[in-house]
């Protein structure tokens, strides 16, 4: 089974473009029960070079953090946004929608950053990506940051609260979109909304989740 050296290419073939069910302004490139990219293993995925293909998806959290947004325009209008773990590009998308400066997003997996430069086209929209693992960087110059379902597993949780903590000291907005997931600090969360937002039911235990937004306080401790 050959490595994919053309990750747009690949995206293209083995996705279909659809409105997100929760923000259906947006349209991204997206795997259903129907495309090969959905029924491939993981076995399958790690011999074309692919990690689990989170971008193909419209994640509760993200969803619920773009409806969100695209309703409450002033908490990025003409600020400069970062769309952390950025998958899809969906936050990335949503926020230069309603009114960003400045959009960019991030995540360690190649193909997401080659989905979400799709969707940003897609949907007529500057905004900037790029591959990599920021939570070891040095702060970004940025005003506000989205985190859209991120903490389902343990160290991914705990690396990035620390990463959270960092971007709060330095004066940076952190919100969080989330529907229960198993690792979320909920003590650290101030709750803004919450959705009945429709996912793929293969992937959850639900058609529909509860999805609440959240802005993270400074830890006390």
């Amino acid at each position: 089974m050959a490595r994919i050296t053309d990750p747009e290419k690949f995206i293209r073939e083995e996705t279909r473009i659809r409105p997100v069910p929760h923000a259906e302004e947006i349209s991204l490139h997206v795997a259903d029960e129907a495309m090969d990219l959905w029924q491939k293993t993981e076995e399958e995925l790690g011999h074309l070079g692919l990690a689990p293909p989170f971008w193909a998806f419209a994640w509760a959290g993200g969803q619920g953090l773009a409806r969100y947004v695209l309703d409450h325009p002033e908490v990025v209008y003409q600020k400069r946004v970062l769309d952390f773990a950025c998958g899809s590009g969906l936050m990335a998308i949503a926020a230069k929608m309603a009114g960003a400066g400045s959009c960019h997003g991030v995540d360690i997996d190649p193909f997401a950053i080659a989905a979400a430069r799709l969707n940003a086209e897609l949907n007529c929209v500057v905004a900037t990506f790029a591959e990599g693992d920021i939570t070891r960087s040095s702060v970004p110059d940025v005003d506000v940051v989205f985190c859209g379902d991120v903490f389902y597993d343990r160290h991914m949780a705990d690396e990035v609260l620390i990463f959270l903590d960092k971007l709060m000291a330095a004066g940076i907005e952190v919100y969080v979109g989330d529907p229960g997931r198993s690792y979320l600090p909920n003590e650290r969360l101030k709750e803004l909304c919450e959705y009945q937002v429709p996912v793929v039911g293969q992937l959850e235990d639900n058609e529909i989740k509860k999805t609440r937004v959240y802005k993270v306080a400074e830890n006390q401790s």
